[in-house]
């Protein structure tokens, strides 16, 4: 069979260092999949092999473009998801991916939507009062949820952000844990406030909830209220009862919105005990302003080891 070449030039070091990942990890992707040797000399990237494997690897790296063009990271995300649309016909839509900034970090780090799944689920919760995003660990669930969560209170969309989940023992009981009852549920809360420090200075948040705009409690603390005109997050469903997911989804008041996150794979449930999130899909999946979202380990942004151990995972309770 014929082998052909192309080379694309980079604009300079940095985008080279962009393109190519830590230790060259991008470009053994995009050889891995698109069946061509890819090569980097100084600026120049080489391509070769088969004349389709060489134009499907070509059209990925241009898809990817406005990443290295600027010496932003690339992530494997970025890379199957330019693979994902060179496949299908979806560049332009990725392209619009790409250019779709949702919020900045204090750091003034961009956040977006990194893949197809996730920007479904981030437009399912801009249209709906009530999302699902049910997902693997590193998916993105609880992260973007909190994004336009910040955003809709900094704009004054919501009146409070609420922020929920049930504080189910990993190994340990509560009751053996020191101190008062709010700081033996922190521990708990803790991956709540680490993505609220991405958006609002640290020294800010204790006033915003002295004032109500922001709470963190643990699910138990929902009963008997009513949430209106607030954003509303619960964390970690998979591990409430179908009765506690029932009573914090009836407590939605007018001017609302609500997602609820978890990850079915991991409940810390007692083995006998139904989990309220995989009820509620079986349930609610026909209710119309209800929306679910299922994101993969193909959706894992976290560091790369995350979706492989995800993948592992999967592969051994099949």
């Amino acid at each position: 069979m014929t082998e052909v070449s192309q080379i694309i030039q980079l604009p300079n070091s940095n985008s080279a260092i962009a393109l190519a990942g830590v230790g060259e990890e991008n470009l053994q992707l995009l050889s891995r999949h698109s069946g061509a040797q890819v090569v980097l000399r100084g600026q120049d990237l080489l391509i070769f092999g088969t004349n389709k494997g060489v134009e499907r690897c070509a059209r990925v790296v241009e898809s990817l473009k406005p990443f290295w063009e600027e010496a932003k990271t690339i992530s494997k995300p970025d890379i199957m998801t330019a693979f994902h649309a060179v496949d299908t016909g979806r560049t332009e839509e990725y392209r619009e991916l790409q250019q779709n900034v949702l919020a900045r970090t204090r750091r003034g780090e961009l956040i977006r939507a990194k893949t197809f799944h996730q920007k479904q689920y981030v437009k399912a919760i801009q249209n709906h009062d009530i999302t699902f995003g049910i997902g693997p660990a590193g998916t993105g669930k609880t992260f973007l949820a909190t994004v336009l969560a910040v955003q809709a209170l900094l704009n004054d969309d919501c009146d409070r952000l609420i922020l929920t989940r049930p504080a189910v023992e990993a190994g340990e009981k509560l009751g053996f844990l020191p101190g008062d009852l709010q700081q033996k549920v922190n521990p708990f809360l803790r991956p709540l406030y680490d993505a609220l420090y991405e958006f609002i200075e640290p020294e800010k948040i204790p006033d915003l909830m002295d004032r109500g705009k922001i709470e963190v409690a643990p699910l138990a603390y929902m009963r008997g209220r009513t949430l209106s005109n607030a954003f509303v997050i619960v964390d970690e469903a998979q591990n409430t009862t179908p009765a506690q997911l029932k009573m914090v989804l009836t407590r939605l008041g007018f001017g609302s919105k609500m997602v609820v996150t978890g990850d079915i794979t991991q409940t810390d449930l007692p083995p006998n005990q139904d989990s309220g999130l995989i009820v509620a899909s079986k349930i609610l999946k026909s209710v119309e302003g209800v929306a679910f979202c299922y994101l993969t380990q193909a959706d894992v942004v976290r560091h790369p080891l995350v979706q492989k151990i995800v993948a592992a995972y999967e592969a051994y309770e099949k």
